[in-house]
């Protein structure tokens, strides 16, 4: 599903989903067509302003599946800030992030993820701050993993849980913005 309501391409939509949202509801970050996990929607137009362009910079955490055996050095490389090409050729050093192994993705997620025997992978735990080109698949990819599945898990304090694929939950302002600490 594309995270958005509207496109020029034959794509699911938030619209298709059961649930009569408000007029002017917009998504908060977007997630791109290969990723899965939490979505903030909101009508006030401030918060994403609030969220990812304020003085005080906020947390996203994604769960990442990735091909091959990650070492500690590249856990330590990830989490020191590494080099990724951003559009136009370019390269942008990213910020140091929280980087984690993860021995158990289901205690995060619910969805098991594909399964094949043959090829080895890992599972990250990644918190960080910015969210820029793509960051989290190129990241990896740099380190020299390519990203299976990239589940964006958190948002501050608000958390995917047992939240299924398509299931909408409301939250009252107030407490939307305590978790979101803006």
């Amino acid at each position: 599903m594309v995270s958005q309501f509207v496109s020029s391409h034959d794509v699911a939509l938030l619209g298709d989903l059961n649930f009569q949202f408000p007029e002017g509801t917009h998504a908060i970050g977007r997630l791109d067509n290969n990723s899965e996990g939490l979505l903030l929607l909101t009508t006030d137009k401030s918060v994403t302003k609030k969220l990812f362009q304020g003085a005080v910079p906020h947390t996203r955490t994604y769960l990442v599946q990735v091909r091959k055996i990650v070492t500690p050095e590249t856990i330590a490389w990830l989490r020191n800030g590494i080099s990724i090409q951003v559009k136009g050729g370019g390269y942008y050093i990213t910020t140091a992030c929280i980087v984690e192994p993860v021995s158990n993705p289901f205690k995060y997620i619910r969805q098991p993820p594909e399964k094949k025997e043959y090829e080895p992978a890992s599972w990250l735990l990644i918190s960080l701050t910015e969210g820029k080109f793509h960051q989290v698949r190129k990241m990896v990819d740099a380190a020299g993993h390519r990203c299976k599945r990239l589940i964006r898990i958190s948002i501050e304090d608000i958390v995917l849980g047992d939240l299924q694929p398509g299931e909408v939950k409301e939250m009252e302002a107030d407490e939307f913005f305590r978790l979101l600490k803006i």
